[in-house]
């Protein structure tokens, strides 16, 4: 096992006092600082006083839910957030998406699986604040799409647009290979940074179809069997 060179302060938001104590010593196992927390109240409020570096968020919680808690913390800083949830559901996962959780994991899981999310996402973010202080990004138009990655803006059609900090590296993505198919395991290779083989690519069809709702579905073509492309328009 890893110590990670920069331990991470890890929120873990989960009523489950069983879950959420097996969750967190497996998180302190590999390093990590773990708060905990066991409601929706209590979530934002550890939140605000540890300001952790990634959030495990459970979506079913007393006092407000999950989604509510992602909506809130991420009005006050952006956060990698790796949602819980107990149903598969698509339009649950597209709304968990839509409020700013970069990545979900479905219940039951596999304690290995949750352990690789978090480091990929921990991962994500540590290259991308590298990157940006290696090489100034320079800005990049596709179409009537602009992005500044130095800044993580985007603008559509001269107006500004939120995205998740995941949507974000996704479009980014694209927009470097303008014009050119990705495939689903390329693409979770170099956003997510992790192979989780063919049933992982579900996590970036769900990514895509939150991406389009907010850029335009024409803009992001489908390659059936393959994947997808950044068109302009």
């Amino acid at each position: 096992m890893d110590t990670p060179a920069t331990p991470s302060t890890i929120l873990v938001v989960e009523d489950e006092p069983l879950i959420n104590q097996a969750v967190g010593d497996r998180l302190r196992a590999e390093g990590h600082h773990v708060v905990p927390a066991y409601d929706g109240p209590g979530a934002v409020a550890a939140f605000e006083e540890h300001r952790p570096d990634l959030v495990v968020l459970d979506v079913m919680l007393p006092g407000f839910d999950g989604l509510e808690v992602c909506r809130r913390i991420q009005q006050q800083r952006p956060v990698p957030v790796l949602m819980l949830t107990a149903r598969d559901d698509e339009s649950d996962v597209l709304v968990g998406l839509g409020v700013g959780a970069d990545d979900y994991l479905t219940k039951p899981f596999r304690m290995r699986e949750l352990m690789a999310r978090v480091a990929a996402l921990l991962r994500r973010v540590e290259r991308a604040e590298q990157l940006v202080r290696e090489t100034p990004p320079t800005p990049v138009t596709v179409g009537d799409v602009r992005l500044d990655p130095g800044a993580r803006r985007v603008w559509l059609v001269g107006d500004e647009i939120h995205l998740t900090p995941t949507e974000f590296d996704l479009l980014s993505c694209l927009a470097a290979a303008k014009g050119q198919v990705l495939s689903r395991e390329r693409l979770l290779a170099e956003v997510w940074g992790w192979d989780g083989g063919a049933g992982a690519t579900r996590t970036v069809d769900s990514h895509v179809k939150a991406l389009r709702a907010k850029i335009g579905a024409e803009r992001v073509r489908t390659v059936h069997g393959v994947g997808y492309s950044l068109e302009e328009r």
